[in-house]
């Protein structure tokens, strides 16, 4: 069987190694549609998108619309009459003119079970949420936003010690192989469309900066989870004297010391050699791994080498070091 053309459009790192995965099967990737360049740094420099390097790397045309709405956009596009569209990760909503436009359909690679975590920020809630379980879907795409009909699926099972960084890890690993066996099923008829139960959809809004910031009123497990699916951004962070602490690994304190009960909720009840125990909304939590203001990140015992952290010391918000609900 002779495949036609694909177009693929997607934006960060994760996308790449799917690209990948289209390059590597034989099929022809005819256009890449990504992002535009973003100033970063200090400098405000004007970086290219993970998967425009990669694209022009393996001498791939790279379109850059601001909008997608633009009318060259949709007849770039069909000048190729591609066969798909494959989207992974593109972080714009792709207008009903473009989907109708591949013979056999607009692809995308969803990083969730859907329906559960439609939205922008999948791995980050399934971790949040304390999941055991996520995955990846592959789905045709509509005009809402993670709605359309699946067409394969494939579980990945979350550790205990999983952040949103390991579990991005092992999605971008299951993912291109589901979504080349989504094509060449579609092509021989051997994959066909599932509606989703739209009664069990959950949402996965866009994680914003000031998301991270610790409610110490919140359970121990709520704490641990939102630690584990900040990392790597935005950090879940608290504030030690006014001071930005960001908090990258901590466990859950099974045998709680005697003071608890008379602490108060973000209250640091003891400075152990291997880290900070802090009193949170049911019991409390111990810092083992965090980044001080102005410093990199360390372990906790190699940080009280050379500085002191104080008992009774509520952890909180900026202005008053107070817990924050």
């Amino acid at each position: 069987m002779i495949s036609g053309p694909v177009v693929f459009m997607g934006t960060p790192i994760f996308s790449v190694p799917f690209l990948d995965a289209l390059i590597k099967s034989g099929r022809e990737v005819a256009l890449v549609i990504t992002q535009p360049d973003k100033p970063k740094g200090r400098g405000q420099k004007l970086m290219p998108p993970p998967v425009k390097e990669f694209a022009l790397s393996h001498d791939i045309s790279v379109l850059q619309p601001d909008k997608l709405s633009e009318v060259s956009v949709a007849e770039s596009i069909r000048k190729i009459n591609p066969e798909f569209i494959v989207v992974v990760a593109y972080g714009r909503i792709i207008p009903s003119a473009i989907l109708k436009i591949p013979e056999k359909g607009c692809i995308n690679v969803h990083a969730s079970l859907l329906p559960e975590f439609r939205g922008a920020s999948p791995i980050q809630w399934a971790i949040i949420n304390g999941c055991t379980v996520s995955g990846v879907t592959t789905m045709l795409m509509d005009e809402t936003l993670d709605t359309g009909d699946m067409l394969l699926q494939e579980k990945v099972k979350i550790d205990r010690t999983d952040t949103a960084g390991s579990l991005f890890n092992k999605l971008s690993e299951t993912g291109p192989g589901l979504l080349i066996k989504t094509l060449n099923g579609l092509e021989s008829g051997e994959v066909l469309p599932i509606p989703q139960n739209h009664e069990k959809a959950s949402y996965a809004p866009l994680i914003k900066k000031e998301d991270g910031i610790i409610n110490w009123k919140e359970s121990s497990e709520n704490i641990y989870n939102k630690i584990r699916g900040f990392d790597p951004w935005p950090g879940a962070y608290t504030f030690y004297r006014g001071k930005r602490w960001r908090i990258w690994k901590a466990e859950v304190q099974d045998v709680l010391p005697a003071k608890l009960t008379e602490s108060r909720h973000g209250d640091i009840i003891d400075v152990l050699a291997d880290g900070i125990v802090v009193a949170d909304g049911d019991g409390a939590i111990k810092i083992q791994e965090f980044q001080p203001e102005g410093k990199r990140r360390m372990r906790v015992e190699e940080y009280l080498r050379g500085h002191k952290v104080e008992k009774g010391v509520i952890l909180g918000d900026e202005a008053h070091g107070i817990d924050t609900a």
